[in-house]
């Protein structure tokens, strides 16, 4: 038995969408059938990834690992403590960095963030998932409407990355901001701020150590740099072609995008199907 790991945003699905590929999911429904369980690795909280996950999935890392769940049990769930988050806005907001934040099932983000996200000059599945959010198609609130609740990791987007410099001294040791692969001439700087408790891989080592695996047994597809930590964990890593470059040099293999029928590609590829 392998344990499949899928990110969702240019992966899955098409950024920013929840349709699944009719190959893709063909893909799955056999790999299931042949005695794989698959699961979902994604940054999206459970509220965003509901729509893919009804699918059928045998779990789900959500939050970028902050939150895993297998079958009907919840193994992980490691929220940020609650004054980190609101002195991370202030300071974030203080600089002028745009923000979300992320509860178990809600989203909320900075009024002004559909403007910028308008004319930002970024290219990265992220930067995708936020603009289609913002149109209504994946569910964000405004920031002002969040009152209280666990909060698991901030989103930030800025033009320029010494807007992170405070918080960087201060945070950093405790925080990784794990950043996105921009444009050489864009004018967006986009990633996610993320307790060092957790991460894709270490997720991934939770989930094998519930089935008494080892990593060995793992298959991971990603296609952005917030894969990172899942493509170094897995014992077989995958990108999609519509993915980072430099994701794709740390791969075992790059397979076709995800409106080409990659994630089937790749299964046939290692003999899952």
């Amino acid at each position: 038995m392998k344990l499949i790991f899928l990110d969702i945003d240019g992966t899955l699905v098409p950024a920013g969408t929840n349709v699944i590929p009719e190959s893709a999911r063909e893909a799955i429904r056999k790999a299931q059938a042949n005695g794989h369980k698959v699961f979902l690795c994604t940054g999206r909280n459970v509220g965003m990834a509901k729509p893919v996950y009804d699918f059928g999935f045998d779990g789900i890392i959500a939050l970028a690992g902050a939150y895993v769940k297998v079958g009907d049990e919840i193994i992980y769930d490691q929220p940020m403590p609650e004054e980190d988050v609101t002195d991370l806005l202030d300071i974030l907001h203080r600089n002028g960095v745009f923000c979300t934040i992320e509860g178990e099932t809600e989203t909320f983000g900075d009024e002004n963030l559909g403007e910028f996200l308008e004319n930002a000059d970024g290219d990265n599945s992220e930067i995708e998932r936020w603009r289609q959010a913002l149109k209504g198609e994946l569910g964000i609130k405004p920031m002002q409407e969040y009152k209280e609740g666990a909060i698991y990791k901030i989103v930030i987007m800025c033009p320029s990355s010494h807007q992170l410099d405070e918080a960087r001294r201060k945070y950093e040791d405790r925080y990784e901001f794990a950043m996105q692969e921009v444009k050489e001439h864009g004018n967006c700087i986009n990633g996610e701020l993320i307790l060092r408790q957790f991460d894709k891989g270490l997720a991934i080592e939770r989930v094998c150590n519930h089935y008494g695996l080892t990593v060995a047994d793992t298959i991971g597809f990603g296609d952005s740099m917030n894969d990172l930590p899942m493509i170094k964990k897995v014992g077989v890593s995958l990108v999609m072609a519509n993915g980072s470059p430099t994701l794709m040099s740390m791969s075992n293999y790059t397979v076709p995008s995800v409106e080409d029928d990659g994630l089937k590609a790749g299964f046939e590829l290692l003999g899952i199907i």
